[in-house]
């Protein structure tokens, strides 16, 4: 399907924040993807994700998750400088603030006449972090989380009760974790600790270790992986069609 784009502004416990939009051009009803970007923002390779995962039959919405901390529209370079500003606004950010950010992302989408109120999120990096976070929320159904970086390490600002991997219990749809593994910001051992926490909470989680470095979707750099990504692509789709599209 050919993609077409939008962007709204929602109101959000800790100020305005950017969504774009990327749905199929043709008119239907379609389930919704929630995308959750890198440290980055909405980069050139995001935009371009979000709209192959439209162009499958999905309305993709994408939060600029550092709103509260840059000026909108604010998109981050994949040099030093962005990466340090990144990297600034995700130990600055509490990690709570990401659950009115995807209260207000659900709100607004059961306003859409042109969805079906089923909706699941994706994510990379950090954002494979927050996508398994959104999990949590009983109004998400399914999860495909793309080499999550802290969710092992306890890290992100947060009361320790609140942080992400001591909450993975409430966690009742089906998730998938895809971790690559030359990454170094999640270790062999961090793996296996997210891997038993799984087992023991008796999660419906799928499990997938590939032999690529961290941001192999990303296709920009000499990291990317184009078969991989390619491979990862299908997958999400595959389980956003069938759990969401019935």
């Amino acid at each position: 399907m050919q993609v077409k784009t939008s962007k709204v502004d929602l109101t959000t416990a800790t100020g305005s924040m950017r969504c774009y939009i990327y749905e199929p051009s043709v008119q239907g009803i379609y389930p919704s993807v929630i995308f959750y970007s890198e440290i980055f923002q909405l980069t050139a390779p995001i935009s371009r994700s979000a709209a192959i995962i439209a162009s499958h039959g999905f309305v993709v919405i994408v939060p600029e998750v550092f709103h509260e901390l840059n000026p909108i529209g604010t998109v981050l370079g994949y040099d030093d400088e962005g990466k340090n500003k990144g990297n600034q606004d995700k130990w600055t950010k509490n990690l709570t603030s990401y659950d009115s950010d995807l209260q207000a992302m659900i709100d607004f989408n059961d306003t859409l006449v042109h969805t079906n109120n089923k909706i699941g999120v994706i994510g990379v990096c950090i954002g494979g972090h927050l996508a398994c976070r959104a999990a949590i929320h009983s109004r998400i159904k399914a999860a495909f989380c793309l080499y999550a970086t802290d969710l092992h390490s306890d890290t992100l600002p947060a009361n320790e009760n609140q942080q992400t991997f001591r909450r993975l219990s409430e966690i009742k749809g089906e998730i998938h974790f895809v971790w690559g593994k030359q990454d170094p910001h999640v270790p062999k051992e961090g793996r296996i600790k997210i891997y038993q926490a799984l087992q023991q909470h008796e999660l419906n989680f799928q499990w997938l270790e590939v032999n690529a470095e961290h941001a192999f979707m990303r296709d920009e750099g000499e990291r990317y992986d184009p078969a991989l990504a390619m491979t990862m692509y299908q997958n999400a789709v595959a389980l956003f069609q069938r759990v969401l599209s019935s």
